[in-house]
């Protein structure tokens, strides 16, 4: 009898194989070998040449004559606020975590070097870090046991000793050294002093209801600010009153968030009730704050007397969209760390009351007016309130994105999570047996033949704020660290 036809078209298929294995073998080693020799390089350029003591900025010129974090930058400067260094060590540590090289950890263990030289007394870190020493000289750093200057009464006047919770800076930095403390088993001395530091200045630095203020130098004066339910302000000025507002409560740019979490982590990590007290203090705050109706949301930011306030000239008491947002997945992980329902209980008033705010467009105006709920907006140039959007400034976001479907979901999921299931965990990236996609290695082929011969990224430079044409951005390292070490922590055969 013959063959069935499907027989020989199996055999002829394994034979296919069997004669391309060889070949296509050879092309994954080939590639291995380039990735290996990319990722040497990456790191001789941007730890060895770029860094400043294992410190990074936002942005260079491709030929290194300028450089910038969020503003214009000196040779012996490092940014901390993101992307900068904590972002940067965070990804050489996870890429580390993922193909075990070395010279990633290596790396990785001169960037928290780095944060542990600019971190200040009062605890935590300003944007920036000074390796000049004349410059140090301006600043209380920790290790330099410089006299340390207060503040003035505003709590805003000067950055000598001002630990910021803004735009995540103080919050990257712990949480890098934590992770670091983590890999290294706690034994860097120098690492660990620098984190227990920075977590009870943090802790002393809250206030008796739980919040932050967006800057401190030293621990709030407790009778000044009293346990309180947030209010409605009687009345409330149109016009920027160009007050100091640093020691208020603050959600701005999700400090109160990123705070919260980084105690979550900390206790994750080191075990101290202390460390979830203080996260739960954090998010019992964000209770308090919830805006009675007929807005149960929150503002960015709060006064003594647990009213909306204003922050910045763009930034008027109001209810706000974004923060609101972000805080109801704050909530959503304090139960998840907690099991305590109390975290869930304003979770769907506040839903409710944002769907209801959709602008027609489906998404959501930045800023609420008290009470009546009419979007406000800016004038361009002139800073003036407006309910009109026509000519809005264009360095802020007037209007976002509704993310309040996937938060109503995430809201549903832990209302149904056995309760021994909650507490999140923390993944760490790790080496895997899977073989790579064939996409992931496309990904590969396209970075390493982007690199220059210094081992450096370079692009366009499309923000013009400096002023070359070609740049080299920590962003990118960042992204490409990612791609890399995933490729290179997979299976090679």
């Amino acid at each position: 009898m013959r063959r069935p036809q499907w027989i020989f078209a199996v055999v002829l298929s394994w034979y296919a194989c069997l004669a391309a294995g060889p070949q296509w073998v050879l092309a994954d080693v080939k590639l291995r070998g380039e990735a290996e020799a990319a990722l040497a390089k990456v790191v001789a350029f941007y730890d060895g040449q770029l860094s400043i003591n294992g410190g990074y900025l936002w942005r260079y010129a491709a030929d290194l004559s300028e450089r910038e974090g969020e503003t214009r930058a000196t040779e012996t400067m490092a940014w901390v606020q993101p992307p900068g260094t904590p972002a940067v060590g965070m990804a050489w540590l996870q890429a580390y975590r993922r193909c075990q090289r070395p010279v990633l950890l290596a790396a990785a263990k001169r960037t928290a070097s780095a944060l542990v030289q600019g971190q200040l007394q009062s605890g935590g870190w300003t944007y920036s870090i000074d390796f000049d020493p004349k410059q140090r000289q301006r600043y209380a750093y920790r290790v330099d046991n410089a006299p340390a200057k207060p503040m003035g009464r505003d709590r805003g006047a000067n950055d000598r000793n001002v630990t910021t919770l803004d735009d995540d800076t103080t919050q990257a930095a712990v949480r890098f050294l934590m992770e670091m403390d983590l890999e290294l088993e706690f034994k860097d001395q120098a690492i660990h002093e620098a984190v227990e530091y920075a977590l009870q200045h943090l802790i002393a630095a809250q206030y008796p209801n739980g919040a932050w203020p967006q800057r401190f130098d030293r621990p709030p004066d407790a009778a000044k600010f009293p346990v309180l339910q947030a209010r409605y302000p009687e009345s409330w000025s149109r016009a920027f009153p160009r007050e100091p507002y640093y020691n208020y409560y603050t959600f701005n740019d999700n400090a109160q968030a990123r705070t919260i979490e980084l105690f979550f982590l900390a206790h994750e990590i080191y075990n101290r009730p202390e460390y979830l007290q203080a996260a739960a203090r954090g998010a019992d705050f964000i209770l308090l704050s919830q805006m009675p109706e007929p807005q149960p949301a929150w503002a960015q930011q709060y006064n003594a007397r647990m009213e909306p306030a204003w922050a910045r000239k763009f930034e008027p008491p109001a209810i706000t969209s974004s923060e609101s947002q972000s805080i109801l997945r704050t909530l959503i992980l304090a139960y998840r760390h907690t099991s305590d329902r109390k975290y869930l209980e304003p979770i769907p008033r506040a839903v409710a009351y944002l769907k209801k705010s959709l602008l027609p467009d489906g998404r959501l105006a930045r800023f609420y007016e008290l009470k009546t709920n009419r979007p406000l907006y800016f004038v361009r140039d002139t800073y003036e309130l407006t309910y009109n959007d026509s000519n809005l400034p264009t360095h802020y976001s007037f209007k976002v994105e509704s993310r309040l479907d996937a938060i109503e979901a995430a809201y549903q999921e832990a209302l149904n999570t056995p309760a021994e299931k909650l507490k999140p965990r923390t993944v760490r990236p790790s080496p895997t047996k899977e073989r790579p996609s064939r996409s992931l290695e496309q990904q590969v082929r396209q970075l390493i033949g982007s690199l220059d011969d210094r081992g450096a990224w370079l692009e366009s430079n499309d923000r013009r704020t400096l002023q070359a044409k070609r740049v080299i951005e920590t962003r990118t390292l960042i992204r490409n660290l990612d791609t890399l070490s995933r490729y290179l922590g997979t299976r090679d055969n």
